[in-house]
């Protein structure tokens, strides 16, 4: 490493990174306070904590350039041997997700959301009826390092129309969102407008959906996420539509998106007095080197409500034309 002068370049390189202990790390960040320092951590996320696993898919990824990349994609990868490891270990174990695919290990059983089932609902093909309403889930961030997610459901379809992500620093201020989610509610997607649109109450977006609605946007409902549940099984709002949203990937579809996968992986969850479910805060998750999950949580408000399915018009009633001529029988030509 060069001289640590003001105008030199301090770089350090970590290979197999997160074996590295953190108390390293802490000590490295102190010579990257001159020139212009540079930092790169190479490895595989054999865990799923740890610094190397917080800037890869954890609370600092979004200060870090991150690559994450599936060995089979890789022109001088060995794929027979790949091959053989997914016929012995399996594709979603732990071992192929580490080794192959440049993902953390799976979550642990305190997990709310288990890893088999996000895996099958990323693989699973569904069809939607034509009637079926299109909703869509804003989970707003109003600056600092987390991020304006915003997800698209149509029944058991969450994968066909991508998500729209803003950073926020961008949306400081609130007239940003209105005119980007202004925009959303115009569109037409393979023929549907948004039924629906739900967007987290947090902070100031009841500025937001007051002036949504004055806009003519009268599909725009505020959900509160620490509002009481509707279900007794479950203790918040939160809760309840991540409890919706849980049943519903038995059957849903959704995109492979790494950030969706760690971000629906993330919450632990308690019982409480009342054995009623309570998933972890997000300042807990915080603790723990995990992001909040912008993501999850906007799929989540695609739950928030049941979307009743839009009524078609009637058909016109047939007419049946008497032939005219004879005795008006069907035999006479």
């Amino acid at each position: 490493m060069p001289a640590n002068t003001p105008d030199s370049t301090s770089f350090y390189i970590f290979d197999e990174a997160s074996a590295v202990p953190d108390k390293i790390h802490e000590v490295a960040e102190g010579g990257l306070t001159d020139g212009e320092p540079m930092f790169f951590m190479f490895g595989n996320a054999t865990r799923s904590q740890g610094t190397f696993h917080r800037v890869t898919f954890g609370s600092e990824r979004k200060r870090w350039i991150g690559r994450s990349i599936d060995s089979r994609d890789c022109r001088f990868s060995n794929k027979e041997l790949i091959e053989q490891w997914r016929q012995d270990h399996g594709e979603d174990s732990d071992f192929f997700r580490v080794r192959v695919l440049g993902l953390p290990p799976r979550a642990d059983d305190s997990q709310f959301i288990d890893m088999d089932r996000i895996s099958a609902t990323q693989k699973r093909e569904v069809a939607t009826l034509p009637d079926e309403p299109l909703v869509a889930g804003v989970d707003l961030a109003w600056g600092g390092d987390d991020e304006n997610v915003v997800r698209f459901r149509c029944g058991n379809d969450a994968r066909s129309i991508k998500p729209l992500r803003i950073p926020g620093e961008k949306t400081r201020d609130a007239a940003v969102m209105v005119v980007k989610l202004a925009e959303l509610l115009n569109q037409t997607y393979s023929g549907r407008k948004i039924h629906t649109m739900f967007i987290d109450s947090a902070g100031i977006s009841g500025a937001v959906g007051s002036r949504l609605r004055q806009l003519g946007h009268s599909n725009v409902i505020e959900i509160n996420f620490g509002a009481d549940s509707p279900n007794p099984k479950f203790a918040y709002m939160r809760d309840y539509m991540w409890g919706k949203m849980k049943e519903w990937l038995l059957a849903g579809a959704i995109d492979a998106h790494p950030g969706l996968e760690v971000d629906l992986s993330g919450p632990g969850y308690t019982l409480d007095k009342r054995i009623r479910v309570k998933l972890e805060s997000k300042d807990d998750m915080k603790k723990r080197g995990l992001d909040s999950p912008d993501d999850a949580d906007a799929l989540a408000l695609t739950f928030a409500q049941t979307v009743a399915i839009p009524k078609l018009p009637a058909p016109a009633p047939s007419v049946f034309h008497r032939p005219t001529g004879g005795d008006g029988s069907w035999m006479n030509g």
